[in-house]
């Protein structure tokens, strides 16, 4: 899944998502040329540790490096600012959700990008495992028969003790959502994709089950956190359990949490339709189960034997397993193929990125007033 054209791109932040960005652009048969962390200093390292040319002195810096595309990684705060400046100078950008901290930052980017060829991806990559693609073609088919309920959970375990903080805990960095807009959003826009309908109203609780973190918490995906130094306070929710309805009537309901113990990405959906019923887990992404009354069956990552649009993301033989980075690369090689002008199917762009802000929105309002609440149609 190379592009043809070799792009010129730069990478904004250098945490562990930020070089799943970097390695899935080399992938994709782009250049790297440059790097932003958070000080000159910790640029200079990381442009060193990944074999880049330039660490910038800040994000900034990047555009200043005839760039294609500017990937931004950075804590979620700057999304807009960067996203905005590199739209501006006439930069594609792939951004990292949420696009924007609120629907105010989300209008500055559609303003920022009205009127240009540029293209806007947002990393919503678990549309890219093969076997969701699948699930995708079967609901499109009418195998599964009308949708009549959406349900499952999203739990992760990262940040379950006090002594487990990072920059998401923080409302000034991360927004007023953590949990939901952080992995909730990723379940969301799953779910959506694959049945093609919009979740239209939500009622929604929030909990803050850990009150008070340590300030100086190093923890993240990939290391535990730090159990000294003092703490303070925390104002974003670790869980949200949300009821949902679809534009088409069809009810829902997810629970979200990153304090579940012993659940390191246990994405998991099930859509019952009238026909037979489809269940994903993120943990074990090489397999759809297939429900149905009479008889039930497992669906392998075969490219095979699945469906084209699915088979297409299917790079390795059955029984090789393919995971989160895999789709990652698949996701930036579409969005680098976009650049060039193509149109990918099922490439989740600026409109994706917006909905699930609204979505995010329309959760937070509704955890305040307890009551059912619209999400604005975007």
């Amino acid at each position: 899944m190379s592009v043809g054209k070799s792009l010129r791109v730069g990478v904004a932040g250098t945490g562990f998502i930020g070089r799943v960005h970097v390695a899935a652009a080399r992938r994709a048969g782009a250049e790297v040329v440059g790097v932003a962390a958070s000080t000159p200093e910790r640029s200079a390292a990381a442009a060193a540790e990944l074999g880049v040319v330039t660490g910038a002195h800040d994000a900034l810096a990047l555009l200043d490096l005839d760039l294609d595309v500017l990937h931004v990684a950075t804590p979620n705060h700057l999304h807009t600012p960067l996203a905005v400046a590199a739209l501006e100078a006439g930069v594609h950008v792939v951004l990292e959700k949420p696009i924007g901290l609120d629907l105010g930052e989300v209008q500055q980017l559609r303003d920022a990008a009205r009127g240009k060829d540029l293209v806007v991806a947002v990393p919503f990559v678990y549309r890219f495992y093969p076997v969701v693609r699948q699930a995708r073609a079967l609901v499109q088919s009418g195998e599964v028969g009308d949708v009549r309920l959406l349900h499952g959970h999203y739990l992760q375990d990262w940040l379950a003790v006090p002594s487990d903080a990072n920059w998401r805990v923080d409302d000034r960095l991360g927004g007023a959502s953590r949990a939901f807009a952080d992995i909730g959003s990723h379940w969301c826009d799953l779910v959506q994709f694959v049945t093609g309908t919009r979740i239209a109203r939500v009622l929604a609780r929030t909990e803050t089950v850990v009150p008070e973190r340590a300030v100086a918490g190093h923890a993240s995906f990939t290391a535990a956190g730090d159990a000294t130094g003092e703490t303070r306070a925390v104002r974003t929710e670790d869980v949200a359990a949300v009821l949902f309805e679809t534009t088409g009537g069809v009810l829902g309901s997810v629970v979200i949490s990153q304090i579940s113990q012993g659940r390191k990405n246990r994405l998991w959906f099930e859509i019952d339709g009238s026909e037979h019923t489809l269940a994903f887990d993120q943990e074990h992404p090489e397999e759809l189960w297939v429900g149905g009354r009479q008889e039930s069956r497992t669906v392998v990552r075969d490219p095979a034997a699945l469906a084209p649009e699915a088979a297409r993301y299917a790079t390795l033989p059955a029984g090789h397993p393919q995971g989160y980075q895999d789709c990652f690369d698949a996701f930036v090689a579409d969005s680098y193929a976009a650049v060039n002008g193509q149109k990918p199917d099922g490439l989740p762009v600026l409109g994706d990125g917006c909905a699930a802000v609204a979505l995010t929105a329309a959760v937070v309002d509704s955890a305040r007033t307890r009551t059912w609440t619209e999400v604005e149609d975007l």
